[in-house]
């Protein structure tokens, strides 16, 4: 993230826009991936640090932090039986689909989003 931020900053102007991706499990934490979730926090304070430094330069940095998210990896890292119970404790009783997910994304991308600078937007229900 460091990397691709150094390198892209050269090229961006005023009204442009850096989305970072964190998760829920930034804010709630979770016993079964600790580094998973100091990673996720890392992730919202460089976002919030970052969008003052930029600021001043008319770049907005802000973050999306979806909850359980279906996507291939998903099956593909973890063991059928935590794959029956996955995203069930959200208030859908569901995990949410990228097609759900990736609005977040669109709007901070926009001018429609001009007010945003360090916000994450929380892209899941209460319930998680």
């Amino acid at each position: 993230m460091f990397a691709v931020t150094k390198y892209a900053l050269p090229h961006m102007k005023k009204g442009s826009a850096i989305i970072n991706t964190t998760s829920t499990v930034a804010f709630r934490g979770t016993p079964e991936m600790v580094d998973y979730a100091a990673t996720k926090g890392a992730i919202v304070s460089f976002t919030k640090s970052l969008a003052k430094h930029l600021m001043p330069k008319g770049i907005r940095v802000n973050a999306v932090a979806p909850g359980p998210v279906h996507t291939p990896l998903q099956p593909a890292s973890r063991p059928a039986e935590q794959m029956e119970g996955f995203g069930k404790k959200s208030g859908i009783g569901r995990p949410g689909q990228p097609s759900e997910i990736a609005p977040s994304f669109v709007f901070l991308a926009s001018k429609d989003s001009e007010l945003f600078y360090g916000q994450v937007m929380h892209a899941y229900p209460i319930g998680d």
